[in-house]
């Protein structure tokens, strides 16, 4: 009460005037010294007024602050010293595309692309589920761990799969419950920005080892871990991103061989199984190694939509126990309306007549923006046409920059990403990443390779 009081009295006031005394509010208010007294110290630690002792009690000057005024936050600077996160560099994202642009950044589908109507449909069901609501187990729903442990395949059992909130939480979690601090993790060079930025806000030092047109180079791999004493690696055998590259049946036992000779865990990133373009898609590593020398991170997010956040680690051992108990500390549990929704989604038939569609549709697009490019942009260097996922790896000419090109190419009206960002260390030539799963459509993606046309040949150096 007496602080509501003062604070009536300090707004009919201006700055410097006196307010009564405490002896005066104990009379007129009949309350006690103490509550007067707390009522002081609470305006004052709010910075409303300022006590001078054998003086009294005024009203504080008040900030004034025009509406040109910009804030003032530089003091961060030092209070985030040593937290570089390079969350900028996740998915080229970070600033707003100008209206009218052509999407050949990021990594997500159109919404043309998106089942959007079995996920309406899913979630309805899920949502009428007498036990929608309930706290999921912390591993997550049984029905939705044999989902994930069928597309694994061999002998995955629903024992090893424990649910995440999508790829990209489950890729940090994996990070920090492996690695101490200021320990190596070998990477792909190039590799998916977003586990660069992940191992590093982890603490990790992330490794280059080199990649050529059959996948990681397991000649240097070994020599890799033994002269970095890593005890992890983080690999995409399958469609990787960025190149598109797959994994060869010979490097694929010799990179598992390779690891457990290390004594080092492997991370398979298999967020890209269900991108494929029709070609048959090779068994996952973890299909192969019952010995738990690879943890696999896999997603339903990429080919259904961005805020499906449903994915999963598959790991024996203890390093399972530990993400169990890192889940225990973090978030508990995944919710469950979106677990259900996941499981009433992946169990229908739509749910393969959906992937079945979106493998045409992909292969057709890489297909259209591909032989665009060479038409367009002759002096660029398509590396390969993928058999799945999202994206070309494009090879600039020298006398390039990629983020000259990639400026250039905002100003004409298409986002693009620079392959900079994909490299731990200085790389080898000049890259872009570019999409063409984000687009509207097959004539927005030729347009958009139209338009980079226009912007290399402003963009040289």
């Amino acid at each position: 009460m007496v602080v509501a009081i003062l604070r009536a009295e300090i707004a009919r006031l201006a700055p410097g005037d006196r307010l009564p005394s405490s002896r005066d509010l104990i009379s007129r208010h009949v309350v006690s010294p103490v509550t007067v007294s707390r009522a002081f110290a609470l305006l004052a630690a709010e910075g409303a007024v300022v006590t001078r002792p054998g003086s009294g009690t005024y009203v504080a000057a008040r900030p004034v602050r025009s509406e040109t005024d910009v804030p003032d936050t530089s003091w961060q600077a030092v209070a985030l010293a040593g937290r570089d996160l390079d969350a900028p560099l996740v998915d080229g994202t970070s600033d707003p595309a100008p209206d009218g642009s052509i999407a050949m950044a990021g990594g997500y589908l159109h919404e043309t692309l998106q089942p959007t109507r079995a996920l309406a449909a899913a979630l309805a069901r899920a949502a009428r589920r007498p036990d929608a609501w309930h706290r999921a187990p912390t591993m997550g729903l049984a029905p939705l761990r044999a989902i994930f442990a069928r597309q694994a395949g061999a002998d995955v059992s629903p024992d090893d799969v424990l649910v995440t909130g999508g790829g990209q939480g489950a890729l940090s979690m994996v990070f920090r419950a492996i690695a101490a601090p200021g320990s190596p993790v070998l990477v792909e060079s190039p590799t998916y920005p977003g586990a660069l930025a992940a191992a590093r806000a982890a603490g990790l030092r992330p490794v280059p080892v080199p990649m050529d047109g059959d996948g990681i180079r397991t000649d240097l791999l070994a020599d890799a871990f033994a002269m970095t004493g890593a005890r992890l690696l983080y690999c995409q055998p399958t469609f990787h991103n960025p190149t598109g590259t797959v994994l060869t049946p010979a490097r694929r036992r010799q990179v598992v061989d390779v690891a457990r000779a290390a004594g080092a865990f492997l991370i398979e990133d298999d967020f890209a199984r269900n991108l494929g373009h029709g070609r048959p898609v090779p068994r996952a590593l973890v299909a192969e190694d019952p010995d738990g020398t690879v943890v696999q991170l896999t997603s339903l997010t990429k080919p259904a939509s961005p805020s499906l956040r449903i994915g999963a680690v598959i790991a024996r051992g203890p390093v399972m126990r530990r993400l169990q108990g890192m889940r225990m500390v973090e978030d508990f549990f995944i919710a469950r309306p979106l677990q259900e929704a996941a499981v009433e989604l992946v169990s229908t038939p739509a749910w393969e007549r959906h992937l079945r569609a979106l493998s045409s549709a992909l292969r057709e697009r890489c297909a259209v923006l591909g032989g665009a490019l060479v038409r367009e942009t002759p002096g660029w260097k398509v590396t390969g046409l993928p058999t799945g996922g999202l994206h070309l790896w494009i090879q600039l000419p020298s006398g390039f920059s990629d983020f000259a090109v990639a400026e250039a190419a905002r100003a004409h009206g298409v986002v693009v990403d620079p392959g900079r960002r994909y490299y731990p260390a200085e790389p080898p030539d000049t890259y872009l990443r570019l999409g063409f799963a984000a687009a509207a459509d097959l004539a927005e993606l030729t347009e958009g390779a139209r338009r980079l046309g226009a912007a290399a040949r402003g963009a040289e150096r």
